[in-house]
């Protein structure tokens, strides 16, 4: 009987899919790129979401899909 509750909580704990693994992915929508989007090449680096750092905002979002709200400067 030992046997069988230690199998089924490994079972139970093998077939958990509560990682976050994918979450940086949750702010990222590969519909809005749009590479003929014309951004500025200022530099005004700005921190996405998924924890990757963007020259700008626009090009966060054109290039890249990421969604705002964006943090100001680059990533930690």
């Amino acid at each position: 009987m030992k046997k069988l509750i230690f199998l089924s909580v490994l079972l139970i704990i093998a077939c958990d899919n509560s990682d976050n693994s994918d979450v940086p992915n949750m702010c990222v929508d590969p519909t809005l790129i749009d590479l003929e989007f014309v951004c500025t090449q200022e530099y005004e680096p700005v921190c996405g979401c998924n924890g990757e750092t963007y020259s700008n905002d626009c090009i966060a979002l054109n290039s890249y899909g990421v969604l705002p709200p964006y943090s100001d400067g680059v990533c930690e």
